[in-house]
């Protein structure tokens, strides 16, 4: 890469949990754009996935996984006031490491908000209580009284993290093209009423996987280009997720209302691998997404809210619409008709890529103009160019991982925030060479067009954005 811009330098320790394909992808990030020695670096795991990396960066690596009754005593071991906790684990609960931060004036992030082992599974959980609606509640707790203190940036990544400044990004340039001079909102209200305003009624978090691998999938083994563990319990161990717009007319009959919290979103009584919606991104046109829950879904919802008074008077219907990797996908339907239990064998590709890209955007529609996608198409090829240890799903999050904690260092005293808080322009500065092409593309594509009447589909030709619309069943 030509540019390798020192970005912060940072006088504490830092401490990395957990180091599978997002950690080892991070650290060559760290160390060419944050001016930290090697020896202030510390990486502990639950296993030994990335020691090799690890040993070929020069950089201390301990296997000590962490639970509900050692994890003070360990990170005490690494870390005091001014440090960095980058949490990059599965099965840590992201509520008590940023407790245990924000008492002792250490800096943290994290790409998802993580519930200890075995949430995801318990059957004395409801649905809503497995949810990230109700994982993100309780980091909402934490957020109220913490402004001042040290900063803790949740859940940001690529998605959720950097699909929440492509948002902000997409309404200014919707806003320009529409004949609406305005300049940059300044606050979340502000925002809020920008978007209102341009009649935005729906957001997908369109993403299309098409990296290729040069080895046929295995049969008994589950493969992605990204966090098995994560996927699994995201598209099958928690409900399909959204964010509930105020347009909507068709309450969906397996859709529930949670009943506490901020209101924002509902959710399914099934699993995102088994909600497959109609979506579109520029380089593949029209596909079928899953509704995978992800925390973004809720925040961007949330954080666009309009009230008057208590009563909400604006809000988007948010959900993700993700179409995986071909490997994946064979993955996931064998997974699912072996009652969705988890292949015992798993691989993370990476070197086995051939081509293919991550088209990772968010598609904004019922705007004056229709729809428009904006965001990242990078290919494998450019990737490789870009950055070692990664493909380009794991770049796309390694990078937004870099703008946040660059931002936390110049920030240090914001208190628990999320992506859609935070300053959307620097961190797009410092991930935008790492995003391969970013694109924004109108189309007068909806989830009405080209559908055979003959099938006699539910829907409602008057207004195409409604969920009922884009839901394939």
């Amino acid at each position: 890469m030509e540019k390798e811009e020192i970005y912060r330098t940072f006088p504490g320790r830092l401490l990395i949990v957990g180091f599978g394909s997002i950690g080892t992808g991070v650290l060559p990030l760290i160390l060419r754009h944050i001016g930290i020695p090697k020896e202030r670096i510390s990486i502990i795991a639950a296993d030994n996935r990335g020691v090799s990396i690890a040993k070929k960066e020069r950089v201390s690596f301990r296997i000590e996984p962490l639970l509900p009754d050692n994890y003070k005593k360990i990170l005490g071991k690494y870390l005091r006031g001014k440090d960095f906790l980058l949490n990059l684990s599965v099965d840590v609960s992201s509520v008590d490491l940023i407790k245990y931060c924000q008492a002792r004036g250490i800096l943290y992030l994290d790409t998802v908000v993580e519930p200890w082992k075995g949430v995801y599974t318990d059957p004395k959980l409801s649905l809503s209580e497995r949810s990230n609606y109700s994982l993100r509640e309780a980091v909402l707790k934490l957020k109220k009284g913490s402004k001042g203190k040290t900063t803790a940036v949740v859940a940001h990544g690529a998605n959720p993290g950097i699909v929440s400044h492509f948002v902000k990004r997409a309404l200014l340039n919707i806003a320009k093209d529409t004949g609406h001079k305005t300049a940059a909102p300044k606050t979340r209200e502000e925002w809020g009423a920008l978007m209102q305003k341009l009649g935005v009624k729906t957001i997908h978090i369109a993403e299309y996987d098409s990296q290729v691998s040069s080895e046929p999938k295995k049969i008994g083994r589950f493969e992605n280009t990204w966090s098995v563990d994560g996927f699994h319990s995201e598209g099958i161990g928690q409900p399909s997720e959204l964010g509930w717009g105020t347009h909507e007319k068709h309450f969906p009959k397996d859709g529930h209302k949670h009943t506490y919290g901020c209101g924002a979103a509902i959710y399914l009584d099934r699993p995102g691998a088994k909600t497959v919606v109609r979506t579109w991104t520029p380089e593949h046109g029209h596909f079928l997404g899953r509704v995978v829950t992800h925390n973004e879904s809720i925040s961007i919802a949330d954080y666009f809210t309009v009230r008057k008074g208590k009563k909400v008077v604006y809000q988007p219907t948010v959900h993700y619409a993700y179409r995986p990797c071909d490997a994946a996908m064979l993955s996931l339907e064998e997974c699912l008709g072996n009652m969705s239990k988890l292949q015992d064998e798993q691989r993370i590709l990476l070197e086995e890529i051939t081509t293919g890209m991550d088209e990772l955007g968010v598609l904004l529609m019922g705007h004056k103009k229709g729809a428009y996608w904006y965001g990242s198409q990078l290919t494998m090829e450019k990737t490789r160019k870009l950055a070692p240890y990664q493909n380009a799903t794991g770049l796309q999050v390694t990078a937004g991982v870099l703008g946040a904690m660059v931002w936390a260092m110049e920030n240090p005293t914001q208190g628990v925030v999320e992506a859609d808080e935070i300053d959307f322009e620097r961190v797009m500065e410092i991930i935008e060479p790492y995003m391969g092409q970013m694109v924004g593309k109108y189309t007068d594509w909806t989830p009405l067009t080209d559908r055979e009447k003959t099938f006699a589909d539910d829907i409602d030709a008057k207004d195409p954005w409604q969920f009922k619309n884009f839901r394939f069943s």
